[in-house]
């Protein structure tokens, strides 16, 4: 079984993700992938189980080393009921990267975006994916006035990434309760697979 060793340990998103990726290209059956924070230790194991490894992650002091090993194929499984997503007419990616809409007033702005967020399950099942980034990911964490409507959101159906690097620099890592943590790849990839992106930045 082909394996191999990658440090990671010291970069920033998205790198750890990339070199990952870059090394699964290759046909690697098991990898080992050491991170030195739990954001990139959740962006590189969501990457490796997406990409058909089974993943562990063990503590090596101040260290994450997440395993990846290639599952084997199995029988198809029957077919699942129809998703969100296959159920929509197009698919909307909702970009928000501010927890304020608009400029002129912080407070107005604050309870406009409150307004906004509790208004967009209207567009129904083509809101597809909705990507938090800068100050927006202060939006899913603890005490956010938004933070039901998301949840409610996900529950839904509707995708709720949250970006790592940005919980990071605000350090909300640990308070963050909604969506997943994810990375600039991700983030992209998604971009590309909407049919449409609307921004707020």
């Amino acid at each position: 079984m082909k394996s191999l060793e990658l440090d990671c340990r010291g970069q920033a998103c998205p790198h750890p993700v990339l070199k990952t990726k870059e090394i699964v290209d290759q046909g690697v059956s098991r990898l080992t992938v050491l991170v030195d924070n739990d954001a990139a230790r959740q962006n590189v194991s969501r990457f490796l189980e997406r990409s058909g490894f089974q993943v562990q992650v063990e503590v090596r002091g101040n260290d994450l080393a997440v395993t990846g090993t290639r599952a084997r194929e199995e029988s198809s499984p029957p077919p699942a009921p129809e998703t969100w997503e296959e159920t929509a007419s197009r698919k909307i990616l909702l970009l928000v990267g501010t927890d304020r809409l608009g400029t002129g007033d912080d407070d107005l702005g604050r309870r406009l975006i409150v307004n906004f967020l509790g208004t967009v399950k209207e567009m129904g099942r083509d809101l597809w994916c909705l990507v938090l980034l800068n100050a927006g990911v202060k939006l899913a964490v603890t005490g956010s006035p938004v933070l039901a409507g998301l949840k409610e959101l996900e529950q839904q159906g509707v995708m709720v990434l949250v970006c790592g690097t940005c919980l990071n620099h605000f350090q909300l890592l640990e308070r963050k309760e909604v969506g997943e943590t994810t990375n600039m790849l991700d983030i992209v990839t998604h971009m590309q697979l909407a049919d449409l992106v609307i921004s707020f930045t």
